[in-house]
């Protein structure tokens, strides 16, 4: 079981990441891999009440891969994570199956507050979720099975199943095939490069606003120019006549 556990593990790094070549590749070189097989030993001494044990295991893992994952995180089958760098996985934190982390992620906790104290802290992903690097995702919440969470998001409340969030303040943008009810692709780094940033498209629109202001504008300065330099002539015209009737 445990080695079945550690093939599929292998081959979805090989189906997600086309720089893998092989599975010997992946075994010596993935820090992932080696962060997943730190936890699963550091896991089990956990839930048996070696906590010390698991604990001291889960930190000579983050030495070596750069991955901290505390003993006391749950995590499903075919967990994926791209360069590993940085990564921070809490200690209520759950994870589903089939999910994808990058370099950056923290799936962190808040503080508790009075009487929470033991409650869980961390965020629960469910299956196929996507998070991209540098994303935070903070707070004892769930992010639906097949969500996006875009490089550099931060998200604070619970995203909805199959939606894509992105932005410092994460908002939730449409996917790509999503209103066809179409199966979604993976997507590398949780983001679809084809979805426009909602912020940008505002200042696009108003950008365009403001284009179509401007024209509108111009026309009817033109206008006013033709009206006041038709009249400038006809005053001129009357100013000549009074001033030759006073010569006289």
């Amino acid at each position: 079981m445990f080695f079945n556990n550690l093939r599929e593990e292998i081959d979805a790094t090989l189906a997600r990441d086309p720089a893998a070549r092989s599975r010997l590749e992946v075994a010596l070189c993935y820090p992932g891999f080696h962060a997943l097989l730190y936890h699963r030993l550091a896991h089990f001494l956990w839930e048996r009440r070696w906590r010390l044990c698991g604990r001291f295991l889960s930190y000579i893992g983050r030495m070596v891969t750069g991955i901290e994952i505390h003993p006391g995180a749950r995590i499903g089958k075919r967990l994926f994570i791209d360069h590993g760098m940085g990564v921070v996985i809490g200690e209520t934190a759950e994870i589903g199956d089939d999910c994808t982390l990058y370099h950056g992620v923290t799936l962190g906790g808040r503080a508790p507050r009075r009487g929470e104290k033991g409650q869980k802290r961390h965020p629960t992903l469910g299956h196929g979720v996507i998070i991209g690097s540098g994303a935070q995702v903070l707070g004892p919440f769930r992010v639906g099975d097949g969500a996006r969470i875009g490089a550099g998001s931060v998200v604070l409340s619970e995203v909805p199943d199959g939606v894509t969030m992105v932005g410092p303040g994460a908002r939730a943008v449409p996917r790509r095939g999503q209103a066809k009810g179409l199966e979604p692709a993976f997507e590398p780094y949780g983001i679809d490069p084809d979805i426009p940033d909602p912020i940008a498209r505002a200042l696009n629109a108003l950008l365009d606003e403001v284009t179509r202001l401007k024209a509108r504008l111009a026309e009817l300065e033109k206008q006013h120019l033709v009206a006041t330099g038709s009249g400038n002539g006809a005053g001129e015209g009357e100013r000549e006549a009074r001033l030759s009737s006073q010569s006289r």
